[in-house]
């Protein structure tokens, strides 16, 4: 709680201020991580908890990052048609170019950790019966929409970016960018499905634990 009101007091004294921004981000990330000690992540002891506890901290620091920039894109691409100018569209490129890098590094982070979670949740010897249990079903449910995010993203990445900066070179933007808004519009759909579902996920017994 003490590190969202210091991001919320740096966010609205912020004014662009690199500084202040970067504040913002780190007291946003310290206020996440802190999460990983009120789920499953702090569930075993040892070398082993520790272990747990780590991948859990990168997991959502990489999945809040992904969000958290999905989020910016969607506001960026949204902007009104009458407020859509050169300069807009410029910036708009140039921060879903600039994310095609990080974002591999965050989808790479977010599928090493899962499957370390998933092995210290579930258990080598419990995945023939996934499809049997509520946890098992939502964890489906959950790789399902992470699997369409990624389709998504690529499709954003290889296709619907360079599309679009040969429409801003043509002078002819508007359709690249209703495509980019809707396949955006979809991802962060499934973004908001996955927090439901880790929501609910958190709330169940792991059949690691249940052995």
């Amino acid at each position: 709680m003490a590190a969202l009101v210091v991001a919320l007091i740096a966010a609205l004294a912020a004014s662009g201020r690199a500084a202040l921004l970067g504040l913002v981000a780190f007291a946003a990330a310290v206020a996440l991580a802190t999460l990983a000690w009120t789920g499953h992540g702090a569930m075993d002891e040892g070398a082993v908890g520790w272990v747990h506890l780590g991948t859990d901290i990168l997991h959502l620091l990489a999945g809040g990052a992904w969000a958290g920039a999905l989020l910016g894109l969607v506001l960026l691409v949204a902007r009104p048609v009458g407020r859509v100018d050169a300069a807009h569209l410029t910036l708009t490129h140039r921060a879903l170019h600039g994310f095609g890098l990080v974002g591999t590094i965050l989808v790479g982070t977010i599928v090493v950790t899962g499957i370390v979670n998933t092995w210290l949740l579930v258990g080598l010897a419990n995945l023939p019966d996934l499809t049997t249990t509520r946890y098992g079903q939502l964890l489906i449910a959950k790789l399902a929409l992470f699997g369409a995010m990624l389709a998504l993203a690529s499709l954003n990445r290889f296709r619907l970016t360079p599309a679009f900066e040969r429409a801003i070179a043509a002078a002819d933007h508007h359709g690249a960018l209703r495509a980019l808004r809707r396949s955006l519009a979809v991802e962060a759909s499934c973004a908001g499905a996955i927090l439901a579902l880790v929501a609910w996920l958190g709330t169940l017994e792991p059949p690691a634990s249940a052995m």
